[in-house]
């Protein structure tokens, strides 16, 4: 198996360079806000914390591709650095501090796909900071001092002993799944709405059993599924696929996964 070693350090250190200049504008009382055609909300340092991480890639990288969230894909070829600079710009705008960079490689398979082999999520507002490496664990550190900790999903094989976390209610109804959502969330022991990159960390730490959302891009998955499968979890679409292109996900400790999807498949 190879050695993504190096390419987790120069991820770490990307992340540093978006921590910069995400921190800085935190909560700035002149903050620039735009509104993109999506409707969703962008910033000036969404845009700076991205350019600083694609001039990391490409002085380090030069070969690799480069797509994120706010100036699509440059380059192509087996490697692609995937970048998210404010995954949360909701949270990031109201002075929430539930916000993180998401920075991956994904690589391109035998079978044409990709899939993501580092990956680092790091939310400095939060003095935390997830990261994984196929093949060599997840792990987690921040502001509590201390060595990095070897992360691993929870052990609980019950729903009635469930901890199930989403984002929002929004979506599931357009998608047919609210009924089987709604059920499955009656059949868990407690819900959270905690949002975004937050709860796919806290099913791989163990503080959370099950995850699920109804509508994701690539950039907002790619980072924290390399986290979740390498902390012995699953990470698939809704309807069971695994990886990150199904434009939806769901993540388990993986005892729960397919009775959670049961529930979550369209309903006629």
């Amino acid at each position: 198996m190879p050695s993504y070693d190096d390419d987790l350090r120069l991820a770490l250190e990307l992340a540093d360079a978006a921590d910069a200049v995400t921190m800085q504008r935190f909560r700035a009382l002149d903050l620039q806000v735009e509104t993109k055609p999506d409707m969703t909300p962008v910033t000036e340092a969404d845009r700076a914390a991205e350019e600083a991480v694609r001039a990391g890639i490409e002085a380090a990288r030069p070969e690799d591709a480069i797509l994120g969230e706010e100036y699509g894909l440059k380059g192509s070829g087996p490697r692609r650095w995937v970048v998210d600079p404010i995954d949360g710009t909701k949270n990031y705008v109201r002075g929430v501090p539930v916000w993180a960079t998401l920075v991956s490689l994904m690589e391109e398979g035998a079978d044409g796909g990709f899939r993501p082999v580092v990956g680092v999520v790091s939310a400095p507002a939060l003095g935390r900071r997830w990261w994984a490496a196929e093949g060599s664990g997840a792990y987690a550190g921040g502001a509590l001092g201390g060595e990095p900790q070897r992360i691993g999903v929870s052990r609980v094989g019950s729903l009635r002993d469930a901890s199930f976390a989403y984002s929002s209610l929004g979506g599931w109804e357009e998608q047919g799944r609210l009924e089987g959502f709604l059920e499955l969330s009656r059949q868990c022991w407690r819900t959270r709405g905690y949002g975004d990159f937050w709860p796919y960390m806290m099913v791989a730490e163990g503080s959370l059993d099950l995850c699920a959302e109804p509508e994701l891009s690539l950039w907002d998955m790619a980072a924290i599924a390399a986290v979740v499968q390498e902390a012995g979890g699953r990470f698939t679409s809704l309807d069971g696929v695994d990886g990150v292109h199904g434009g939806n996900a769901a993540a388990s400790n993986g005892l729960l996964h397919e009775e959670m999807l049961g529930y979550l498949r369209p309903r006629a």
